[in-house]
């Protein structure tokens, strides 16, 4: 590289370092909307790093896609320029590029104009890392159009391959929601297949409803239990309770999970009108469910969160 040319690369670096620093100081109006009495912002356990963009985010993208996206690609000039102007290998460029970013992201948050976000810390520096792998595979000649197309063809196709490889690993770390198990699919507490779950018609509130998995009731008594073993697995709990139209409005429904209750409805809670009720549990071992009148409850079931690796 030529006094001249290296000229014009530390100019552009330290242009774009100040551009940069504008953005995470004082651009979108921080130093005017700093708020003294919010505190101090540290976020040491990343969260969202592993999640880039997919297909779906970026035919309708987010506020978040594009800051995600953003703070990736807003750093890879410097993976580029920075072993433009001096020698450096790779450990050594990124070992002081996290420590750059981490002292800014620490300033950011001790001046309040921002927080210190260790998922910015991995994307900034995950920006860098692309962009130095464009440097060393895309600048190996003396013509200068060539290094720039060879080196802009190495940064698409290493983006395209974290993108691919941050998918992988985001969906491997990421629990989802399984398929819809009613209860009748299962046996009680006891070992008994389940029993109440012959689906009939309803008619609540005026609202026709045909119950597609299960209906229980209790069945003539005054109360009837329904206990279940959940095998202490993370799930969420999904119901649908009303007293029909056609019998007398009273009763109540009662929902234990593991002796501690979650939900007690009396009739005259609930109104003429059928209700959705849903429940997030961590681990349940036993779940119990009370009918007391002519309390009815439909499609009772589960559904529960599995890391795709063990479907």
């Amino acid at each position: 590289m030529t006094a001249r040319q290296r000229k014009i690369v530390f100019a552009l670096t330290l242009s774009y370092t100040i551009l940069i620093l504008y953005f995470i100081f004082l651009a979108f109006g921080r130093a005017g909307t700093v708020d003294r009495d919010t505190g101090y912002t540290f976020i040491f356990l990343p969260d969202t790093f592993f999640r880039l963009p997919g297909l779906s985010d970026v035919l309708h993208p987010s506020l978040m896609d594009f800051v995600s996206f953003g703070n990736i690609a807003a750093f890879i000039p410097f993976g580029i320029l920075i072993p433009l102007l001096y020698r450096v290998g790779f450990v050594r460029f990124m070992t002081l590029f996290i420590l750059s970013i981490l002292v800014l992201e620490t300033v950011q948050a001790l001046t309040l104009l921002g927080s210190f976000d260790m998922n910015d810390v991995i994307q900034n520096s995950l920006g860098a890392a692309i962009g130095y792998g464009g440097y060393k595979f895309g600048v190996r000649t003396r013509n200068v159009r060539r290094n720039v197309v060879a080196a802009s063809i190495s940064i698409v196709v290493l983006t395209i391959g974290i993108w691919g490889i941050f998918g992988i690993v985001d969906k491997a770390l990421t629990q989802e929601l399984g398929s819809f198990v009613a209860v009748n699919e299962r046996r009680d507490s006891a070992g008994n297949a389940s029993t109440g779950t012959e689906r009939s018609s309803l008619v609540i509130g005026g609202q026709p409803i045909e119950p597609q998995y299960n209906v229980y009731s209790a069945e003539g008594k005054n109360k009837e239990t329904y206990t279940y073993q959940v095998g202490k697995k993370e799930l969420y709990l999904y119901l649908n309770y009303g007293i029909p139209d056609e019998e007398d409005f009273r009763g109540s429904l009662k929902v234990t999970v593991d002796g501690e209750e979650f939900l007690s409805a009396s009739a005259e809670d609930q109104g003429h009108e059928p209700v959705t009720y849903s429940l997030y549990l961590d681990g349940p071992n036993e779940v119990t469910i009370t009918l007391e009148g002519n309390e009815k409850l439909w499609d009772f079931g589960f559904r529960e969160m599995k890391y795709s690796w063990k479907w």
